[in-house]
């Protein structure tokens, strides 16, 4: 089922952090011309986000059709299964999941659906909750300071008791070297950019940053990672 509205009054909807994610693509892909595929798309609002940075064609699939009316004014919003993709091979240049992976119990095999879907020598992005951060949630943006200790609280005890994991309904994601090796499993690359995200997201502690890179404490610091890669 395709959502979509004929509404073309409506301001584009925009997520900060999409955008600032956007313009890391956009650095290495160009922009203009590319068919996008939005796997975990929720509101469709972050689909309607690339649509405009990237100034492209998007299609944004989730499982449940709660999906924005201003974004279905930009994009094609669809329900769909990740692990079963309604498209044909190589159909998109480029896809696209943002925290969603954590959420899909056979994961393996949606990335290996992306990659069917996208075209030989195609892009992909994909990012998680980093699951060797110390603390989360503290960018979440409409959550009060009770919740988000609340939620780290909850992480941490399921770290004490072994289960801080996806399967068993953590907020979990991967770290780093694992998101990075079940990436490189099914694309053959993965760059790690989250550095590169986060430096130009929070641009005033870059140098801050920094340190924590040279001190090699980002993959504790990082509450997510970002991997951008090619098929």
């Amino acid at each position: 089922m395709a959502v979509a509205s004929t509404d073309t009054t409506l301001a584009p909807p925009r997520d900060d952090k999409a955008a600032v994610l956007a313009g890391l693509i956009r650095n290495r892909i160009g922009r203009g011309g590319h068919r996008v595929l939005v796997v975990g798309c929720g509101s469709g609002i972050e689909a309607a986000t690339l649509a405009e940075e990237l100034d492209c064609e998007v299609v944004g699939i989730d499982l449940r059709a709660e999906f924005d009316r201003r974004a279905a004014a930009r994009v094609q919003l669809k329900v769909a299964n990740a692990t079963a993709l309604d498209f044909d091979d190589q159909e998109f240049d480029f896809a696209y999941s943002y925290h969603a992976l954590e959420h899909i119990p056979n994961y393996r095999q949606a990335l290996t659906e992306m990659r069917r879907v996208v075209r030989a020598a195609g892009y992909y992005c994909v990012g998680t909750p980093n699951r060797a951060r110390l603390l989360g949630y503290l960018g979440a943006a409409g959550v009060d300071l009770s919740t988000k200790l609340k939620w780290n609280v909850d992480d941490w005890k399921a770290r004490l008791t072994g289960r801080f994991r996806n399967e068993y309904g953590a907020h979990a994601g991967f770290t780093p070297e694992e998101l990075g090796a079940e990436l490189q499993q099914v694309f053959g690359n993965a760059e790690d950019i989250s550095m590169a995200y986060y430096t130009a997201l929070y641009s005033r502690h870059a140098r801050l940053l920094r340190w924590s890179a040279h001190a090699r404490m980002t993959r504790y610091l990082l509450p997510s990672v970002y991997f951008f890669g090619r098929r």
